[in-house]
């Protein structure tokens, strides 16, 4: 009888101790969080690799702008390069202080950029904006992840599990 209470017992602790460790956050991802309508969270886990870039078609001239970013040693996120094919409205025209303006290829480019987000705030393109995010040179179109018209909440934060096994890992959908 004392053996089976022992087994029991120990039985109990241990999916105790499991059920604990599911729900502490442990899996460093980029996320994309939709906090409208029923869509699944989306995330990439981060392998080594803590910086990735946001490609869009501009919704005036329809060329594409990229947007280079990594995470910084305080969990934000910074970015640092803007790449874009046309000076027209809603692009900048010149670098700010601090940064560097340069035309090559037939595009332009701001670099040096120190802008730091807690997050960012994205509306998913239902029109021809074609969200993609680059990690690691593979691109990821986001509309496959995620319902065009969604907002959805880009951070670097740490899942759980459940988190990570009710979501989308974006790099295994390739």
């Amino acid at each position: 009888m004392k053996e089976n209470n022992r087994i029991i017992a120990i039985c109990l602790i241990s999916i105790i101790v499991i059920t604990i460790l599911a729900f502490i956050p442990s899996k460093k991802a980029i996320v994309f969080d939709p906090f409208e309508g029923k869509e699944k969270l989306a995330f990439i886990p981060i392998q080594g690799e803590t910086g990735f870039k946001m490609k869009y078609t501009h919704s005036i001239h329809l060329s594409d702008v990229v947007e280079s970013y990594k995470l910084t040693p305080d969990k934000q996120i910074q970015q640092y390069e803007l790449m874009y094919k046309d000076f027209a409205i809603g692009m900048p025209a010149n670098a700010e202080e601090g940064e560097t303006f340069q035309q090559k290829d037939g595009n332009y480019y701001i670099k040096g950029m120190r802008r730091v987000f807690p997050y960012i705030i994205l509306r998913i393109g239902q029109v021809r904006a074609n969200h993609t995010v680059i990690y690691k040179q593979q691109e990821y179109p986001l509309s496959q992840f995620i319902k065009p018209g969604t907002p959805v909440r880009i951070e670097f934060r740490k899942l759980n599990f459940f988190q990570a096994w009710r979501g989308v890992n974006i790099l295994e959908s390739k």
